[in-house]
């Protein structure tokens, strides 16, 4: 019964995560295809912004509801005094985002490493992606809480529908219409409003007991989302801080066609991640469930399943990637640039040996929350993302040069998981002494 349950919930999420992780990817391929290498190196220093936007819309979704799961599945009230703060979240970050978009995004590009032409590409992309920032967070939350009321399979489908929606209009508006990289960050853009539109039919029929409600905003209730949550915020902050560096050091090493095939290895890294994310999001509703009940023996029943798919996709997904590096790069290459073909080509065999680690870190940072033991999540997701990966990108490049690049994911995620087994070990006996 527990691994039909599993599997209805992180099969549909994961075919959602890949569809909603095509909304980038979906840029990419058009973009390379419409704009060349300047277009894909705009896009890869703008992909930042994309990843703080998301990312603080699933800290305030994944947070409210594990929270809701946790300790309001049975109180209606309760619930919709929950899900009323989190829309109160999203729409204070949205403020903030949009005043950015607005007055600050040339500024932004130009910190993050973009010149001269590029620079004005990725000024528009990041002005865009800033104003629908609304959108982009609020769609996180209504699939969030819609996930945790058992409907996985309308999350699923809304975010389908948006990814399939970003592909038409990407071609669309970049060829037909020849909007360029506008073009390219509307169609990505308007995509989360078909996926609200979709989850709007849930919140408004009589299977939803979540409804939005006047309440009295409580900080301690805001914190707490935010703090259960934060696992999820720090995973895709840290993937953008990661492209930051990245680019950094490859534009120091081989200049913007550097910067582009690492954009190749970065959006193929999207999906594969959203892979991941997708099976912790089908994790989160269970284990928060199973111990809102006080059953923890389902909640890490449900672990060793995740655990299990993890070693086995994770394994045939790098696989996949080696065989096929060449005419995965061959793809984004429209140019046919020798140089960015060899650079990317050798970048996809290196820099995902880390999958599996990758995979298993993103699973234990997300059960660990969604227990409500959110400082052992939030520690595995500040070593991933800052504590670790940050130093070793720096010290590996100056000894392995680009090499050295696409080696220190798996160094980062590999210590990571080590790291957290020894404190998880350390801990049961601790607990066990205690007794």
């Amino acid at each position: 019964m527990e691994l039909k349950t599993y599997l209805k919930y992180t099969c549909l999420n994961i075919l959602g995560m890949i569809g909603l992780s095509c909304y980038i990817l979906a840029d990419t391929f058009f973009v390379s295809k419409g704009l060349g290498t300047n277009g894909l190196a705009a896009l890869n220093f703008a992909i930042p912004v994309y990843n703080l936007i998301n990312g603080a819309g699933l800290m305030v979704a994944m947070g409210g509801a594990s929270m809701y799961s946790l300790l309001a599945y049975q109180n209606k009230e309760k619930g919709n005094e929950i899900f009323s703060h989190a829309v109160f979240g999203v729409v204070c970050f949205a403020i903030l985002f949009m005043f950015v978009g607005i007055f600050g995004a040339g500024r932004l590009a130009a910190l993050l490493g973009a010149s001269g032409t590029v620079h004005g590409m990725t000024q528009t992309y990041i002005r865009v992606v800033l104003l629908f920032s609304p959108a982009f967070m609020m769609n996180n939350v209504l699939i969030g809480f819609g996930r945790n009321e058992g409907r996985p399979e309308l999350a699923m489908l809304a975010m389908l529908c948006g990814s399939i929606f970003n592909i038409i209009f990407d071609y669309i508006f970049i060829f037909p219409m020849k909007m360029g990289i506008l073009g390219a960050v509307l169609a990505t853009g308007f995509s989360p409003i078909v996926g609200m539109s979709i989850m709007l039919t849930h919140y408004f029929s009589k299977k939803s007991n979540i409804k939005l409600s006047r309440v009295k905003i409580r900080g301690k209730i805001i914190g707490r989302i935010c703090s259960i949550g934060t696992g999820s915020l720090i995973t895709e902050v840290s993937a953008g801080i990661v492209m930051i560096i990245f680019n950094y050091l490859m534009l120091e090493k081989e200049g913007n066609t550097g910067v582009a095939a690492y954009g190749v290895i970065a959006n193929i890294s999207l999906v594969v991640i959203a892979i991941f994310n997708g099976m912790s999001q089908g994790l989160q509703p269970l284990v928060s469930k199973a111990y809102g009940s006080g059953d923890g023996a389902k909640a890490r029943k449900y672990l060793r399943y995740a655990v299990g798919n993890v070693l086995i996709l994770g394994t045939l997904i790098y696989g996949a990637i080696f065989l096929g590096a060449n005419p995965i790069a061959r793809i984004f290459n429209s140019e046919n640039n020798e140089k960015l073909q060899v650079l990317a080509v050798e970048g996809l065999k290196l820099y995902f040996i880390a999958t599996v680690f990758v995979g298993l870190n993103i699973i234990l940072s997300i059960y660990f929350s969604a227990a409500g033991k959110e400082t052992k999540g939030q520690m595995i997701a500040i070593l991933r993302g800052f504590v670790l990966i940050i130093p070793l990108a720096f010290v590996m490049s100056a000894i392995l040069g680009v090499t050295g690049i696409w080696l220190t994911l798996f160094m980062t995620e590999l210590f990571t998981f080590l790291t957290a087994v020894m404190v998880q070990i350390f801990g049961s006996r601790r607990s066990m002494n205690r007794m």
